[in-house]
């Protein structure tokens, strides 16, 4: 859809784009096909998307004969793609990304996730794809730029935080491309990103991830100082200086300087009874 099209339907609806909602609509045909090469939907395949807005990247998923489930809050798009979208194949929920419960949608389904997800609840949906028990095989979102750089962050670098450790555990990460603001209507004032993400062959079972992402929002709670600090306040200082001691991990060390795989092994440590 492009701009003056997409102008004109809201016009006809008598739509506000709403900032709080981040609702910026993809106008850019190029990045749509970009999008669509990236993401790959095959034929008869289980897609999520969270923030379908008028459903241009949801009509090239379902062209290419993917099966796709939609979440959608604002019940003004929900009227018009109930009228505008009937495949046969797509399905529609009203609600709220962060709060619909996504395993009795997907059932025991393989299955990926693939949108252009609103600012407001990118985090948020990531960090939910990520704690199911069986999490998308795959994903690629346009993300805003700065929660794609924290998602694909490296130790020992400034994006690097808790967020990055819980998706790593599960996913490789890869910025794919940098979006520029004018391929959105409204525009955004930031910049975005499109990531991939790619299911490792082997990740932490659901209670283990659980325990990885206690501890490392508990770490990361105070990521200047010495790890052992905030840990402290939930575990025996001597049990975490013995678990540090036989994992090799410095008594100073700050939470940015350890992988997710030292954050696999610290959890397993201090979690035993």
């Amino acid at each position: 859809m492009k701009k003056k099209e997409l102008q004109d339907l809201l016009n006809q609806l008598g739509f506000h784009p709403g900032k709080i909602l981040g609702q910026n609509f993809l106008v850019d045909g190029n990045m749509l096909d970009y999008i669509v090469r990236a993401a790959d939907p095959q034929p008869n395949e289980w897609i999520l998307e969270a923030g379908p807005g008028f459903g241009v990247l949801t009509r090239e998923l379902l062209d290419a004969g993917a099966n796709v489930i939609s979440i959608e809050f604002d019940h003004r798009i929900c009227d018009y793609l109930r009228t505008n979208l009937t495949n046969p194949h797509f399905t529609l929920v009203e609600g709220d990304a962060c709060q619909v419960e996504l395993e009795p949608l997907i059932g025991d389904r393989e299955f990926r996730a693939i949108a252009n997800l609103p600012y407001s609840i990118s985090s948020i949906f990531v960090a939910r794809l990520t704690e199911l028990a069986r999490p998308p095989r795959s994903m690629c979102f346009m993300l805003q730029k700065e929660m794609a750089q924290r998602l694909a962050a490296d130790p020992q670098t400034p994006n690097y935080g808790a967020l990055s450790v819980n998706v790593q555990l599960v996913y490789d990460v890869k910025l794919l491309r940098m979006v520029p603001p004018q391929v959105f209507y409204p525009q955004p004032d930031v910049e975005s990103a499109v990531v991939e993400f790619r299911r490792r062959d082997q990740f932490p079972e659901p209670d283990q991830r659980r325990r990885i992402v206690k501890l490392s929002r508990l770490a990361f709670s105070q990521k200047r100082k010495k790890m052992v600090n905030p840990l402290s306040g939930s575990y025996p200082k001597e049990k975490i200086l013995a678990a540090f001691a036989k994992l090799g991990i410095r008594d100073d060390c700050r939470p940015g300087q350890l992988t997710p795989a030292q954050f696999v092994a610290l959890t397993d440590e201090l979690c035993q009874p």
